[in-house]
């Protein structure tokens, strides 16, 4: 029966639901209706929805189709963006970079390493995700089976409700609730998915900064436009549309895992009108990735503009300059190379060496001082 439902037949429960005023009891006379035509003398419809409340049915149903949709379509997403992540970041490792901290110049680094932040901050969100349970309520009305017992009193309904929730559906069955499920996991769920796309945000605002810097150059299709005012421009907008998407679902999921552990008593409707719209931030969440892998596939490492700028930054070797005099018992490294390097605008390579020539040290230590470079003072 399930295969032949049709549009129509779902146009029928809308029709019943209108005088109901209630979904899961229309989807009850539906097929109680269905029964009466295939089966009439059979006696078995008023078995259909036997001791069950609305929620029994929405809180089995909801987790299944969130598991299903989480294990076939969220995770595969993001863990294939993450592989897409690595793969630039094993690609660029050894492609040294000026880091910056406050926005200034700092101690050099790698690409593919600062990639790699990323790489090992989704992994460990995706294994604390793989923690969370997907949970199910069924117990009647305010979860005791007060129905089901008053039935068949002898019958151990509770071996009944985890054989059918944890055998037949995959899911971990809350053994005390009230009408509804306690969202405490699926709450959870919200937040990690939340902070995955915090992370993606933090990604996509960190590759807008190397593309404004020129350390990326994008490609281009023909008779793509990037301004309709200014002819030149060639603007990243795949990653700003996902940081605008990812906003959007941290903005929903915000509210969701807020609310859906909060309800008066032992039920209020307000879960139902929630539950509703949880496919909308996964929605714009799927979209921010297809927008990141788009992005990625555009980027063009502009290794010039990368060594141009570590050329014009020979203050940043000041840290391994001090360090290697303290190694040496030097009197107050730290202050001297303050005093050479701090706010001053002219710091090239001359002036490194010069430096070094007037301190007070064995030419072995001079050399090796020499030898550190802005392109090689990338650490392991």
């Amino acid at each position: 029966m399930a295969d032949e439902f049709s549009i129509e037949d779902a146009v029928e429960i809308k029709k019943t639901e209108a005088i109901t005023n209630h979904d899961v009891k229309a989807v009850e006379y539906f097929i109680k209706a269905g029964l009466d035509k295939c089966s009439p003398q059979s006696g078995i419809k008023e078995w259909v929805h036997f001791g069950l409340t609305s929620q029994d049915i929405n809180n089995t149903a909801i987790p299944l189709l969130w598991k299903n949709s989480i294990e076939l379509e969220y995770l595969p997403a993001i863990i294939n963006l993450q592989h897409a992540i690595g793969k630039l970041a094993l690609a660029w490792k050894n492609i040294p970079m000026l880091a910056r901290t406050h926005g200034q110049p700092a101690s050099p680094t790698r690409l593919g390493k600062e990639l790699m932040v990323f790489v090992e901050r989704l992994e460990n969100q995706i294994q604390l995700f793989s923690y969370i349970p997907f949970t199910a309520k069924f117990g009647g009305a305010t979860g005791n089976f007060n129905a089901h017992h008053v039935a068949f009193p002898k019958y151990n309904w509770i071996k009944f409700a985890d054989d059918f929730v944890e055998k037949k559906l995959g899911l971990q069955r809350q053994q005390y609730t009230t009408q509804i499920e306690h969202y405490d996991t699926l709450a959870a769920h919200f937040d990690a998915i939340k902070r995955i796309n915090t992370i993606f945000i933090d990604f996509c605002r960190d590759v807008w900064a190397y593309v404004s810097m020129d350390y990326f150059k994008q490609k281009t299709k023909k008779g793509e436009v990037g301004s309709s005012a200014m002819p030149h421009k060639v603007n990243p907008i795949d990653f700003e549309n996902a940081e605008g998407n990812l906003g959007i679902a941290n903005a929903l999921l915000e509210h969701i895992s807020a609310k859906l552990p909060v309800s008066r008593l032992q039920r209020d409707l307000t879960d139902s009108t929630v539950l509703r719209n949880i496919g909308v931030p996964i929605a714009h969440t799927l979209l921010s990735i297809k927008s990141i892998e788009k992005g990625l596939g555009k980027l063009i490492l502009n290794e010039a503009k990368l060594n141009a700028d570590l050329d014009n930054n020979w203050a940043v070797v000041a840290e391994a300059i001090q360090t290697i005099l303290r190694r040496e018992n030097y009197p107050n490294p730290y202050e001297a190379l303050k005093e050479l390097t701090r706010g001053k605008h002219a710091i090239d390579k001359k002036t490194i060496h010069a430096f070094i020539g007037t301190l007070k040290i064995s030419a072995a230590v001079k050399k090796e001082l020499k030898a550190v470079t802005p392109f090689n003072y990338v650490g392991i």
